[in-house]
């Protein structure tokens, strides 16, 4: 039978499975959203915003592309101005950028390499250096690496995956922190496997597994503070870190297997994002959204 991709009307070869996504890899981590196929949803288009976040300054890690454009585009629609930081994907941040200034609101570039301390404490000097201060700060950057067996996990890729997946996340916090006042927010982008686990994904799982726990200690540790903190555990979400990471065949699958039978896009998390960084969530901290097509887990 002729299968055709799911809401992008493209057909392929006839097959028993759905079919996701159009075959495809790329061999560089996180990967671009520019050579993609095709391009992830970054905004909800009929959504318009109303000043939640007006005057905020946003620092967003992973901001070019995937879930990380999705949250500072909404962000700059709700009235923040927004720094990202991001590896290399020089052309994704242009576009990320000039959407932003489209809508009205400042947009500063960081390109740097957040596993070291020096480059975290950097991107968080960077921004208020600009912006004159710091009101919410995402921790949203991550890479993965899957193997067949965790005899297969060398000892370099095991330090990569932690030292890129939440090292970061205390850097940057520790750097932030002095900035932030009384009603700030951190939210950081933990994923489903820090509740399922996966087989193939052992090492970045325990990397989420760690986020989620840091998340709930932290909060605990700056609730007299006023600052809250709280997580976001996407399912499979089409970014660029998925054809960087799969072959093109799992790719083609990638997400059929949620409740809903596909992978979100990456707009469709950007809500959660915006609650946890505004006025609605003030009595929110030390929690979790999860936003997973479906699959039930237990907190």
């Amino acid at each position: 039978m002729n299968i055709t991709y799911p809401y992008y009307g493209q057909k392929t070869v006839c097959r028993e499975q759905p079919i996701a996504f159009p075959p495809q890899h790329q061999d560089r981590q996180p990967g671009l959203e520019s050579l993609m196929n095709p391009r992830p949803l970054s905004e909800n288009t009929e959504v318009c915003g109303s000043g939640k976040l007006k005057g905020k300054i946003a620092l967003i890690t992973g901001g070019d592309s995937g879930i990380g454009k999705a949250a500072a585009i909404a962000f700059a629609k709700e009235g923040a101005d927004v720094a990202i930081a991001y590896l290399y994907e020089d052309s994704d941040a242009e576009v990320t950028q000039r959407r932003i200034e489209e809508l009205g609101q400042r947009c500063l570039r960081i390109r740097t390499d957040l596993r070291y301390k020096q480059n975290c404490t950097g991107a968080v000097e960077h921004t208020v250096a600009v912006f004159g201060k710091l009101d919410i700060l995402v921790n949203n950057h991550a890479v993965q690496y899957p193997q067949q067996s965790v005899l297969d996990i060398s000892e370099k890729q095991l330090y990569q995956t932690f030292q890129t997946n939440i090292f970061p996340f205390f850097f940057l916090t520790q750097a932030a922190l002095p900035h932030l006042s009384r009603g700030a927010a951190i939210i950081n982008t933990a994923s489903i496997t820090a509740y399922q686990g996966h087989k193939e994904l052992i090492d970045y799982a325990s990397t989420k597994g760690a986020i989620v726990t840091f998340t709930r200690s932290l909060a605990l540790s700056l609730a007299d503070s006023g600052i809250r903190v709280n997580t976001v555990a996407p399912g499979p979400v089409w970014t660029p870190l998925i054809p960087s990471s799969f072959s093109a065949e799992e790719v083609s699958l990638f997400g059929t297997d949620t409740p809903l039978k596909r992978a979100a896009q990456p707009y469709e998390l950007a809500g959660a994002y915006v609650y946890l960084a505004g006025p609605d969530s003030t009595y929110v901290t030390g929690a979790c959204i999860h936003v997973n097509g479906g699959d039930m887990v237990t907190n």
